[in-house]
């Protein structure tokens, strides 16, 4: 997916807060999904919900199954109330959430001396185990390539070297990365 305007970045946080407040106040998700052509393309995507700038979930998907439209809903409203690592958002703090999306690029294998800190994101997959890391993650936490690794692993549930395993498989993607309050993105390819 080519980098976004700023005029479509902000349709597509729109429709993620909207997702956002509709499913924490109404428990629904919203009616319809705008009709641009933006909205009907295909790409991985996360959205990370904030509340006061405290991260309060995180959910999306590596694959383009769906519409970027309904993807964003989805995973709006998922990470506003199911991310198990958090509360569910509540109504009364919605006038202090956050939204981030990031749009990932297709993943490709990579090999580890190939990893840029804050460019990548990671996956490593061990048979059906998988964990995925953004960019931002590594950048913001100051984390070396081998931590970053270690890290990706702890998420899927696996050793924090499981990354050195003959059976794991290491895929890298890059993601544009926007939000309410800064627009700031990584090049995609």
């Amino acid at each position: 997916m080519p980098f976004l305007s700023e005029a479509e970045g902000n349709a597509l946080l729109q429709l993620a807060r909207d997702s956002v407040i509709e499913v924490v106040s109404r428990g629904r998700l919203p009616a319809e999904l705008p009709r641009a052509e933006l909205f009907s393309q295909n790409c991985g995507v996360f959205v990370t919900v904030y509340v006061n700038h405290r991260l309060r979930g995180c959910i999306g998907t590596v694959e383009a199954n769906e519409s970027l439209g309904e993807g964003i809903v989805r995973c709006a409203a998922c990470a506003a109330l199911q991310d198990p690592r958090f509360p569910p958002v509540q109504p009364e703090e919605l006038k202090d959430v956050q939204i981030q999306i990031s749009l990932l690029s297709p993943l490709a294998p990579i090999l580890t001396g190939d990893i840029e800190i804050g460019r990548h994101g990671l996956m490593v997959a061990v048979g059906k185990q998988r964990g995925v890391l953004l960019p931002q993650v590594a950048a913001d936490h100051k984390l070396t390539v081998e931590q970053f690794l270690a890290e990706t692993c702890r998420k899927a549930g696996l050793s924090a070297s499981a990354w050195r395993a003959p059976e794991a498989q290491i895929f890298g993607f890059t993601c544009e990365a926007f939000s309410d309050d800064l627009r700031s993105s990584t090049s995609a390819n």
